[in-house]
């Protein structure tokens, strides 16, 4: 009975962070370059269940019956004990190409990212709403500087900005810098989410002729309202299923205890 107390427990403790999840993913829909977080469920544990055979204790067990292993336990199979959350992953199918009037709004396609420098350190976006500061300096809108393709900080003077698809930066027909971009073969296993909407990882290749970048535009979130509205759906239902049965389980130990105080 404890036992099944406690599996339900934990599908209501795994169904309500998966609700935390994808409610993450809706608040996420409008921004840009966001891979929406990917949240499944695991067995917890399990236990071997075993039957004790009824002649096992007998001292008169035939010599035939215990040949045939009737003075064994035999295996009846495994108990489930609950549910986990599996470890989250990303996303990282593209999200559509949205045109912008902003000079500084920009996408890398495919499996490119923008390098930044954050105060961890160097991370990957695929966030393009970039801004200057009152110096110049290229930044993101959570204020993280933009790389250049050297690993250095871009410095824009005034002027009409323009962006190749190879991510070269120029001001009035002026060279200026070129955005640092990385090429992953595949995000999914060397990317890690390491906030709200970077990551970090291993493997980049740097200057890849497989980078295209796209000035005026920005990249969707890929998340789908639709589908993670079906999801929140099924989730709200298998939650509430188990508090059911955690309420049950309550029940019958309730009973069982008073009947038990009666002897």
């Amino acid at each position: 009975m404890i036992k099944g107390f406690y599996s339900a427990a934990s599908a209501m403790v795994t169904n309500m962070r998966r609700q935390m999840i994808l409610t993450h993913n809706i608040d996420n829909l409008d921004t840009p370059g966001f891979k929406q977080i990917l949240t499944s469920m695991d067995e917890f544990e399990t236990t071997s269940v075993s039957r004790q055979n009824q002649f096992q204790t007998s001292p008169e067990l035939p010599a035939v019956l215990r040949s045939l292993g009737y003075n064994k336990v035999s295996r009846v199979g495994d108990l489930g004990l609950g549910v986990m959350s599996k470890t989250d992953t990303s996303d990282f199918s593209e999200g559509a190409i949205q045109v912008s009037t902003r000079d500084l709004d920009v996408a890398v396609l495919g499996n490119g990212f923008f390098r930044i420098q954050t105060p961890a350190g160097e991370r990957y976006t695929k966030d393009g709403r970039f801004i200057k500061d009152a110096t110049g300096v290229l930044k993101t809108v959570d204020g993280n500087n933009v790389l250049s393709e050297g690993g250095g900080t871009i410095t824009l003077p005034n002027g009409q900005i323009s962006i190749s698809t190879d991510g070269q930066i120029s001001v009035d027909g002026v060279n200026v810098a070129k955005l640092g971009v990385a090429y992953f073969e595949d995000p999914a296993t060397s990317l890690k989410r390491d906030g709200e909407n970077t990551f970090t990882g291993e493997g980049a290749q740097m200057g890849s002729s497989k980078v295209t970048v796209r000035q005026y535009a920005l990249e969707s979130s890929n998340s789908d309202l639709t589908q993670i509205m079906t999801q929140m759906i099924q989730v709200n239902r298998a939650y509430e299923a188990a508090q059911r049965l955690v309420q049950n389980q309550d029940s019958l130990l309730g009973q069982s205890i008073n009947t038990l105080g009666k002897f």
